[in-house]
């Protein structure tokens, strides 16, 4: 999906006052997001996200009613136009400042000592996607090292599911970044609620662990949040498993991205071979 197929799609659901021409694009990734007067538009990759969305919706509304501090939706049901899911949201105020991995610490904090709501959070499908993106990536990649990663998320998968958590399993966010977090004038606030699952808690916390491993964030910044959350996930003994399921993962979803982008199909190609030479050293690009 390009940004002209989704605005497009934008103007078809016709859910905002101005011309779909006029809206702000603020993300092209899973969903095309665009920012229009005080509501913000998601509209997602294919029909296939439709029913992530509906629960994305459910979830905003769950996270309303216990006050956890999270976006809004400005309407109740999810669209489907022209094979696309749409969904509409209160835009939040601009930010005050960047979001920092402690803000993130401490939104997290909230969210895991909530109970489950009255509705099935699935399980966290972190390498439920990896067949659909290399789907989409088609002949752009090699076809052994799409063979490659199916044989890393068969086995991560099985690995994940024999482990013994640290902490009691519950409600996550499930892309616990913080990208995912607004920092506006009365604080942090948790953003794409779409990944939201029932799971281990530990998988929240991998995500920082490989962001200072992978990603380059400063040793102190992850410390930092540590320190808010109060515990180092990697203590644990199943740190290593959800950390290769998610880098098969995050290799995966680059993918779908090397048909329209030189730029994705280097990245991948970089993040692959680190793989399949096992040197976790090598720095990997946010794409």
């Amino acid at each position: 999906m390009d940004e002209a197929l989704a605005r497009g799609v934008l103007a078809a659901a016709k859910v905002t006052a101005g011309a779909a021409d006029e809206a702000r694009l603020l993300a092209l990734g899973e969903n095309a997001v665009f920012a229009a007067g005080d509501l913000v538009v998601k509209v997602g990759r294919d029909a296939e996200l439709f029913e992530r969305a509906r629960r994305e919706l459910r979830i905003a509304g769950w996270l309303a009613g216990a006050g956890v501090p999270a976006v809004r939706a400005a309407e109740s049901e999810a669209l489907l136009v022209r094979g696309h899911p749409v969904t509409v949201w209160h835009r939040l105020p601009e930010p005050v400042r960047p979001a920092e991995p402690r803000d993130l610490a401490a939104l997290l904090r909230v969210v895991h000592a909530l109970d489950a709501p009255g509705f099935a959070l699935p399980p966290r499908e972190l390498l439920g996607g990896v067949e659909r993106w290399l789907r989409l990536a088609g002949d752009a990649i090699d076809p052994a090292d799409a063979a490659y990663l199916r044989e890393r998320r068969d086995g991560f998968a099985a690995a994940a599911a024999a482990l013994t958590p640290q902490l009691p399993p519950g409600p996550i966010h499930g892309d616990a970044l913080p990208r995912n977090v607004h920092i506006g004038p009365d604080g942090p606030v948790l953003v794409d609620l779409e990944t939201f699952s029932a799971d281990l808690r530990e998988h929240d916390l991998v995500v920082m662990a490989l962001s200072r491993d992978r990603y380059g964030l400063p040793a102190e910044a992850y410390d930092a949040f540590t320190a808010a959350y109060g515990w180092d996930v990697r203590e644990w003994a199943g740190c290593s498993v959800l950390r290769g399921a998610r880098e098969t993962a995050s290799c995966a979803w680059v993918a779908q991205h090397a048909p329209a982008n030189p730029k994705a199909r280097a990245e991948f190609e970089r993040r692959v071979a680190s793989l399949r030479d096992g040197d976790e050293s090598v720095r990997w690009y946010p794409f």
